[in-house]
């Protein structure tokens, strides 16, 4: 039995090509993040890199899942809502050996790096608020994830222009934290919203 998750195939369509879009996007852009942070020692950088690497990895999964039956939808849903606490765990662990060890990390690329994550994460969220709705959870986690990005980047930036003021390792861990406890909270959304997905299914979903 065929399945449809919307009745509007242009819906549908466009919903695949912005997924598309935004996996292309954080998945480049993580390589780049991810290079510079090992580069620098950044607790932020870091988190927000495997962050990147999650968000490709979820829009990925949300393009194989689209057009699947509103119950294995929110199965979906639910194993997205553990792939989100993969970064989560990451800081952390990050953060725990930057406390042994807190030396800062080297302010302007920080800011520049966390200047140029803002630039790919708006151009994602700006895309995905349009279509937050059409695909039940799965694009509901896609933009959830998009929107903790920019206000993490945002975060990053301040971090690294507090930084250049006062040479500490401090701002950089308190705002990995505070990405820490932002992608604690978009698995929760996602996994409450595929739970409701699951109880609402009906036979023609």
């Amino acid at each position: 039995m065929k399945y449809s998750f919307t009745p509007d195939n242009d819906a549908a369509m466009t919903l695949r090509r912005v997924v598309a879009w935004v996996t292309a996007l954080n998945l480049a852009y993580f390589g780049v993040e991810f290079a510079i942070a090992r580069r620098i020692g950044s607790v932020s950088l870091f988190a927000d890199s495997i962050d990147f690497l999650e968000d490709a990895s979820v829009n990925a999964l949300i393009l194989l899942a689209l057009g699947w039956s509103r119950q294995r939808r929110g199965m979906v849903g639910i194993l997205l809502a553990m792939i989100l606490l993969v970064p989560s765990i990451a800081t952390a662990w990050t953060a725990w050996h930057k406390f042994a060890l807190p030396l800062p990390p080297a302010a302007l690329p920080l800011t520049l790096t966390g200047l140029g994550a803002l630039a790919v994460n708006f151009s994602c969220a700006r895309m995905l608020v349009r279509v937050q709705h059409v695909g039940g959870s799965l694009s509901r986690a896609a933009f959830l994830s998009a929107r903790n990005d920019v206000l993490a980047n945002i975060a990053i930036m301040l971090a690294g222009g507090v930084t250049m003021m006062w040479t500490s390792a401090w701002p950089d861990l308190l705002v990995g934290l505070g990405i820490f406890a932002m992608n604690l909270d978009a698995a929760r959304e996602v996994y409450v919203a595929a739970r409701r997905e699951q109880r609402t299914v009906s036979p023609h979903a």
